[in-house]
């Protein structure tokens, strides 16, 4: 397992790997920041909505599912969106699955995310739970990979000025949304991210030309944005999202690879109850938060009525003492002539 490190600006590369380029000089480009800081509210409005997609592969076999929804909310009283993403299906017949979670503000900053992904295999298991949240002008990474029975932790602080321009897996969703509703791309988009093994890395953005699907046996033209995710050592990996006119994801895919993400309806043609992301409450951060928050106050003040009254367990004691002396068949007519005189319309003297 490896220590725990602390990045100072500039950031350097955990101890003992090899990078083909120095981290140092990974930075976001100018357009990507401004672009950025010019995000306004009435853009963020045109994107809170949820996009459902079907997993199909080459062959026109139904897969899985690709949901994503994006929401206004608080974070510790601070305004934000919330968003979650959620993949689920089935590699050579293997369920797999990706969830994040992420509170995001109106300039893509990452206040906290969550992102979990999985493959059952035959008895085995791979899972990776990677938790980012953001406090004190730091980022803090934790990672936690089980193959099998191993169980691998990785921990890494990022200073915040070394991430201007930051880029993850959930505020990627947000700003290819806002990308596709202004339909121009800036020249030279390059934005931080991190690679799998957590180093600073950066992501392009190009657009594509435009093209014409055909959704429900209409023929629609939809606006391409190319993603390519680069590592400081390894292949870069590219993804290839088209959206509709108003934003909405219409297909996705990564390429080489034999699946493609298609949108079947029209959004427009959708019933107004459309069908809700399915949700863990375990994987949802705002979700476990207050469950967590509502579990303390419910045992702090279960706590405090036992102290101010102390009868109720010398009762309950005295009730399992004489339970257990004589061991009745019947458990509940013992205690219901147990407590019988303690009713209140039963006179003392019965």
């Amino acid at each position: 397992m490896e220590s725990p490190e602390r990045v100072e600006t500039p950031p350097r590369s955990p101890a003992g790997t090899k990078t083909g380029k120095d981290v140092s000089e990974m930075v976001a480009s100018e357009e990507a920041v401004a672009f950025m800081l010019s995000i306004e509210p009435v853009e963020l409005t045109k994107c809170v909505f949820a996009d459902s997609l079907v997993t199909i592969s080459e062959g026109g076999r139904d897969l899985g599912r690709f949901c994503v929804s994006m929401e206004f909310a608080h974070r510790a009283h601070q305004p934000c969106v919330l968003l979650h993403a959620q993949s689920q299906g089935a590699i050579d017949d293997s369920p797999c699955g990706t969830t994040v979670t992420a509170y995001l503000t109106a300039d893509l900053e990452v206040l906290e995310e969550d992102h979990h992904e999985y493959v059952k295999l035959d008895g085995h298991i791979l899972d990776k739970q990677c938790h980012m949240v953001q406090c004190d002008g730091e980022m803090s990474i934790e990672r936690v990979t089980t193959d099998g029975k191993e169980v691998t932790r990785d921990s890494v602080s990022y200073s915040m000025t070394a991430l201007r321009g930051l880029v993850t897996e959930g505020s990627n969703f947000l700003l290819m949304r806002l990308l596709a509703l202004r339909k121009k791309i800036p020249e030279h988009m390059t934005c931080i991210s991190f690679d799998q093994k957590l180093r600073i890395s950066c992501t392009t953005f190009r657009g594509l030309e435009q093209e014409q699907m055909e959704i429900e046996g209409e023929t629609v033209e939809v606006f391409g944005v190319e993603r390519i995710v680069h590592s400081v050592d390894e292949s870069p990996t590219t993804w290839q999202c088209y959206f509709l006119a108003d934003g909405h994801l219409a297909s996705r895919l990564q390429v080489g690879s034999p699946v493609t993400m298609r949108l079947l309806q029209l959004p427009s043609q959708k019933e107004e109850a459309y069908d809700k992301i399915p949700l863990v409450w375990e994987e949802d951060i705002q979700m476990r938060s207050k469950f967590l928050d509502r579990k303390e106050e419910l045992k702090a003040d279960h706590a405090s009525y036992l102290r101010a009254h102390p009868e109720i367990r010398a009762l309950i004691s005295d009730f399992l003492q004489f339970l257990l002396l004589k061991k009745p068949n019947d458990v509940f007519q013992f205690a219901r002539e147990y407590f019988l005189p303690f009713t209140s319309n039963t006179s003392l003297d019965t």
